[in-house]
């Protein structure tokens, strides 16, 4: 049996060819663009979606036994506006979760409407990137296009829309939507009044494994796959990559560093922690999790590598850093704003302490230290709760740089394991379908089959003690620059 992961990411859609023993036979990759029309917008065009990951499946098929092919499961960029018109037609280009034009009215929503009420609604209080709030700028931004809306979608959503023609989406990435009642798996009534939507605009739920139907016949006549491939829910790219890391079950803690950076732990229990800086999400396993989010993770070094050093010599810059630890200059990672755990898409990036003798490699180390610290944040807003995870794994393009891994195992204080497939929302995406076609009976028992780790980064007692230090600086930062975010 084989099973397609189709990681549907913010500056390409990552598909991968998986079979029931865990191995990944192929992985293919399909580029689009990135549209910034306005300064902090950030849209993409769903119809570039449909017409990569058609390409890539294509090429991810070609060599292998089409008819082995069971499954097409999805792990995609979370929190994502679609909509659709009653021929369902695309009305708009999607407005992305690194967007931050909805400062308006995510302050309707926290202020107005109350971070209590929305909390007692949905379990989470209102940021730029979520859904809720797009709904309510396009409402008063777009109202013709606004009257025109049939179908609310999340990306992942309608490409599996587009491949099956079902209306659906899963509760992890519906948990995104600021419309879920995430504790009862319910659209909240509330929160559909206060954006002025009809329940019959919102896709029908599904737990991330449940197949939602089968590819239509078009489709599969076009990609040369069997009729009867089941299509299936899949889940919110944290969420998939959580699965394809084993971050599953109770307690268990996965770091991504990605595009953005995230820090996921799973929990059997529906829980939110005091001040609401960590979302208080559905899970692909059937259960929950805590999830911060800094919106500037791996893109950070990007950013730094590309467009400031003009290099794509990413290793090569890494190399003459030597003093971990002892580094004065500090970075703040917000180049698009942040969510967890200031919530402020006003927020911007900074280096702080630099002097005459700062070198390339000073800034460099800031920079990846920077990330790490912003991601201790929604750490500790985690231990908060009561949650202390003594280990985690870690995925994403930043997962690949030893030295990374070992600054982030330093200032977590934590034990970081590597797994053998880093490959996250792909991954995961393939397992869920794997579940979904009955290869195993849950989520957790294939997590537990077939991820595998394969190396561990120790905290040295020293290093950790200096990070300790820095941490400790570096978080005062945030709070002395805040009002430089806002002048007018």
């Amino acid at each position: 049996m084989l099973f397609i992961g189709v990681d549907l990411g913010t500056s390409a859609v990552k598909l991968l060819l998986m079979d029931e023993t865990g191995k990944i036979h192929k992985i293919v990759s399909k580029e689009y663009p990135l549209y910034f029309p306005q300064p902090g917008w950030s849209e993409q065009n769903p119809q570039d979606w449909i017409r990569q990951s058609m390409e890539g499946i294509k090429e991810l098929t070609a060599q292998c036994d089409k008819s082995q092919i069971k499954g097409i499961s999805f792990g995609g960029q979370m929190h994502g506006l679609v909509v659709l018109d009653e021929k369902d037609q695309i009305i708009r280009p999607a407005i992305l979760w690194n967007d931050g034009r909805t400062g308006k009215q995510t302050d309707y929503l926290n202020q107005e409407i109350g971070k209590e009420t929305l909390s007692r609604y949905t379990g989470n209080i209102a940021f730029a990137g979520f859904t809720a709030p797009k709904i309510l700028w396009m409402r008063e931004k777009e109202p013709e296009n606004f009257a025109r809306v049939r179908k609310i979608m999340l990306p992942k959503d309608y490409l599996a829309f587009y491949l099956s023609g079902e209306f659906s989406t899963d509760f992890s990435d519906a948990s995104g939507t600021l419309l879920l009642d995430v504790e009862h798996k319910r659209w909240s009534e509330k929160m559909m009044e206060i954006c002025g939507i009809r329940k019959s605009q919102l896709p029908k739920l599904y737990e991330s494994w449940e197949p939602t139907g089968i590819i239509k016949p078009e489709i599969a006549e076009e990609l040369g796959i069997p009729q009867n491939v089941k299509i299936i829910a899949g889940a919110g790219d944290n969420a998939a990559a959580a699965v394809g890391t084993g971050t599953v079950g109770e307690g268990q803690c996965n770091l991504s560093v990605g595009t953005s950076g995230t820090v996921f732990i799973s929990s059997k229990n529906f829980g939110v922690d005091e001040h609401n800086a960590l979302h208080s999400f559905a899970h692909a396993d059937g259960n929950y999790h805590l999830m911060g989010c800094m919106l500037s993770a791996a893109s950070c070094n990007k950013w730094w590598m590309e467009e400031i050093l003009r290099t794509k010599e990413y290793q090569k810059e890494q190399e003459g850093i030597r003093k971990l630890g002892e580094n004065p200059v500090f970075y703040l990672p917000y180049l698009m704003g942040e969510r967890s755990p200031h919530n402020d898409p006003d927020a911007r990036a900074a280096f702080v302490g630099m002097s005459m003798d700062t070198t390339r490699e000073d800034m460099t180390q800031a920079m990846l230290e920077g990330v790490a610290f912003g991601l201790r944040d929604s750490m500790e807003a985690a231990k908060s709760t009561g949650l202390h995870p003594e280990r985690s794994k870690i995925c994403g393009g930043g997962a690949k740089s030893p030295l990374w891994r070992k600054i982030i195992a330093n200032v977590m204080n934590m034990k970081i394991d590597r797994i053998e497939s880093e490959e996250g929302p792909g991954y995961g995406a393939a397992i869920l379908a794997a579940v979904g076609c009955g290869a195993f009976s849950s989520v957790e028992e294939a997590a537990g089959r077939l991820v595998k780790i394969t190396d561990t980064e120790e905290p040295d007692p020293q290093l950790a003690e200096k990070y300790e230090e820095k941490y400790q600086k570096y978080r005062k930062l945030y709070p002395a620059l805040k009002e430089f975010y806002h002048i007018e």
